[in-house]
């Protein structure tokens, strides 16, 4: 940190009050306060001089070296905001050469301080823009694009990284998916096997089924068949006694006519057979 504290002298106070000796009154008075503050300043009352700075600014809001100092105060208090902002201020306000290099130099020292390399070669460049011969500012430049080209290599290898950790995620994403599928496919065939196996089965019971059916009809065609020869089988009549006892006599009758045309024939002899007389 820049502890450049502006040193301002005092006028004389003249006896007679006109409007420019009033407004001269109340610069010696800024002046005053600034000196004061810077006291405190380097005794490192920082808070005691932040007050005072700011009764300075009071009295005069765009005394730059007000505005400066009061932004060192704000940095020895770790306020860092409020410092880059009076910094900002002093940068815009000034139409010095030095105090715009001085806060350039501290904002640099902020941004090292936060880290932000970049930004702090940037405003160590800028302050020697305005104070080339100020070597405090070249050596922190130089510290910060070293350490600025240190943390691009880390953030470089750290993408690195990144990108083979997303390449190694993408790899164990597809093996999951590619065993998920697997898994997927497996069940899909043990599925299809499951399904062939009980379709086989339902095949196999439904010919058990037909078999049996089959047995069963040829069974039944049998039955119905034997019923059928059963039915054409003659059966025997049932005749009365009287029936029977004609039956029988008709049959003895017959039996006789029979055998008396046998008898007949016997009687008769051969029929000799003539022989030709030429």
């Amino acid at each position: 940190m820049k502890n450049l504290i502006y040193i301002v002298l005092f006028s004389i106070i003249l006896p007679i009050y006109s409007q420019k000796d009033k407004a001269e009154d109340l610069e010696t008075k800024a002046k005053f306060l600034i000196e004061k503050g810077n006291k405190l300043y380097n005794q490192a009352k920082y808070t005691e001089a932040e007050i005072a700075y700011k009764e300075a600014l009071e009295i005069n809001p765009n005394y730059d070296k007000a505005q400066y100092n009061l932004g060192n105060a704000y940095f020895q208090q770790n306020k860092i905001k409020e410092a880059t902002e009076q910094f900002e201020t002093a940068k815009k306000l000034s139409s010095d050469n030095f105090v715009k290099a001085d806060a350039n130099h501290n904002t640099g020292n902020i941004a090292m301080k936060n880290k932000k390399y970049a930004e702090a070669v940037e405003a160590y460049k800028n302050s020697l823009r305005n104070n080339p011969k100020d070597e405090e500012t070249r050596y922190n430049l130089a510290v910060a694009q070293k350490l600025l080209k240190k943390q691009q290599q880390k953030n470089k290898d750290k993408n690195k990284d990144k990108d083979k950790k997303d390449d190694k995620d993408k790899k164990d994403d597809k093996d999951k998916k590619d065993d998920k599928d697997k898994k997927k496919d497996k069940n899909k065939d043990n599925k299809d096997n499951k399904d062939n196996k009980d379709k086989d089965n339902k095949d196999k019971n439904k010919d058990k089924k037909d078999d049996k059916n089959k047995d069963k009809d040829n069974k039944g065609d049998k039955n119905k068949k034997d019923d059928k020869q059963q039915q054409k089988k003659p059966q025997p009549s049932k005749m009365s006694p009287d029936q029977v006892k004609n039956l029988l006599k008709a049959m003895n009758n017959a039996e006789n006519k029979t055998q008396k045309k046998m008898n007949a024939r016997k009687e008769r002899g051969r029929k000799v057979k003539q022989d030709k007389d030429w």
